[in-house]
């Protein structure tokens, strides 16, 4: 079983954002962050889960992610981002991400927790750690489809 657990943040929405994700296999575990100079929230949290996701070295294997957040959670959990799909995500924000992490799932099929935020949850805690740290480092990544993109959000 390969637990992923992510966050994401954003100091102004938009601003700039980072994410944090733990990665977690037996007694392995890995962390990963990184800061992007302007995004959303949304975006971090979706792009963590994506992160995470990447990073795994093993297929074939149980995957659970806990999150956070609503927005991604509920969007796979209630099938809604399949229905973005058919309709060619119109007028839905971070079509591009949406569409890396549809991918990512055919391949490891995840399956989703959604975790209450600042609850004292240690994993949760530190992804928020990680990821607020991101937002605020220096050599921030310029997160191209959004600053692109970002009229249609």
């Amino acid at each position: 079983m390969i637990n992923i657990y992510t966050d994401g943040a954003a100091q102004g929405n938009p601003g700039p954002g980072g994410y944090g994700v733990i990665l977690k296999y037996g007694t392995h575990e890995k962390e990963i962050s990184e800061g992007f100079r302007l995004t959303t929230n949304n975006r971090m949290e979706l792009m963590a889960v994506i992160a995470g996701l990447e990073s795994i070295k093993k297929s074939g294997m149980p995957v659970t992610v806990y999150s956070d957040s609503k927005y991604v959670v509920e969007a796979i959990e209630q099938g809604w981002v399949w229905n973005w799909e058919k309709k060619n995500f119109k007028k839905k924000a971070n079509e591009d991400l949406w569409r890396k992490y549809l991918i990512l799932h055919e391949k490891y099929k995840p399956k989703f927790k959604w975790i209450k935020g600042h609850s004292g949850h240690l994993e949760n805690e530190r992804c928020d750690e990680l990821a607020v740290q991101a937002a605020l480092g220096y050599g921030l990544q310029k997160d191209e489809w959004y600053e692109t993109n970002r009229s249609v959000d």
